[in-house]
């Protein structure tokens, strides 16, 4: 059986006098110990979603049930199965760690000594600093605390919305490691984030923006559909040389990414260093390279909303 199963959900709000939709018609499956990824930008909709999911705001359309039951008619049921971790740190800051993990295990009547083994190698790690406010914590020791909370009533389906947003890069990295560790215990995860690079952490993803879904598949797999062959050139200041090669009738799209350029050519058989010749910029050198999941994602964006 699916741990997950979303048809057609949909959620608008009105914001002043403008309906923004915030989800569109969204229909996906997180399979039994599956972790899953949201993958997309802020104000795609990935709040929204995660907050259906979790029971704390109805859907306009569309039906969504955990563990076989309905978000809407069978909220109480989830919420004792379920644990979610908000984006934003919601955990009391004038308690100390402790208080708080115990104030959750008594929440699910339950105890830190019962589900202890589940949250071990996540609340070692800050179990020195026990009896530290809450509001003294780092961002990777609040991360921490705020999954053990959510976890510590052993539930069977885990919520994750963006956890790692704000996180030094070894704490994103320890986290994702041990969201490893979790599947041994046979949860199934939906996480979220707005960083490319975590969705190979994932057994698969889905790419996100504006509320609609633009891809769900491994992440090898969206990568591996990738349609043309790229390009990277390197220069440090790429302004002058993007605006010269999207002038060029031969080019078909042309992103930054850091300090390189990302390229692909309307035809294959086009010869990249004659492009770079022929735009004015004969020293510079293409190479064919692998398309990444942002690459992907670029490609995939509706044309209104790429960014010039």
């Amino acid at each position: 059986m699916n741990s997950l199963e979303v048809n057609q959900l949909s959620k608008s709000y009105i914001n002043g006098k403008t309906r923004v939709d915030a989800i569109k018609s969204l229909s996906f499956e997180v399979g039994s110990n599956e972790l899953f990824g949201i993958i997309g930008p802020d104000g795609a909709g990935k709040t929204t979603l995660f907050r259906i999911l979790s029971t704390l705001l109805n859907p306009d359309s569309g039906t969504a049930r955990v563990l076989g039951l309905d978000t809407v008619k069978d909220y109480k049921q989830i919420r004792k199965k379920v644990g979610y971790m908000p984006g934003r740190f919601s955990l009391y800051q004038d308690l100390t760690v402790e208080e708080n993990l115990e104030f959750f295990a008594t929440i699910f009547n339950t105890t830190i000594q019962k589900n202890y083994e589940l949250i071990e190698p996540i609340y070692k790690q800050i179990e020195p600093f026990k009896n530290r406010k809450a509001g003294a914590l780092s961002g990777g020791m609040k991360q921490k605390l705020a999954l053990s909370c959510a976890l510590i009533h052993k539930p069977e389906v885990l919520f994750l919305d963006e956890p790692t947003t704000g996180v030094d890069p070894v704490s994103r990295k320890e986290f994702w490691e041990m969201l490893a560790n979790l599947k041994s215990f046979g949860l199934s995860i939906l996480v979220s984030t707005p960083y490319m690079d975590e969705a190979e952490r994932c057994d698969r993803i889905a790419l996100i923006q504006k509320g609609e879904f633009l891809g769900i598949d491994t992440a090898a797999g969206i990568s591996a559909s990738f349609p043309k062959p790229l390009f990277q050139v390197y220069k440090g200041s790429n302004h002058h040389l993007r605006k010269a090669l999207l002038q060029h009738p031969a080019v078909r799209s042309c992103y930054p990414f850091g300090e390189n350029l990302h390229i692909t050519f309307q035809d294959s058989v086009v010869n990249p260093q004659t492009v770079l010749t022929e735009a004015g910029f004969p020293e510079l050198e293409a190479r064919q390279i692998d398309a990444g999941i942002e690459d992907c994602f670029m490609e995939l964006m509706p044309l209104e909303d790429e960014i010039g």
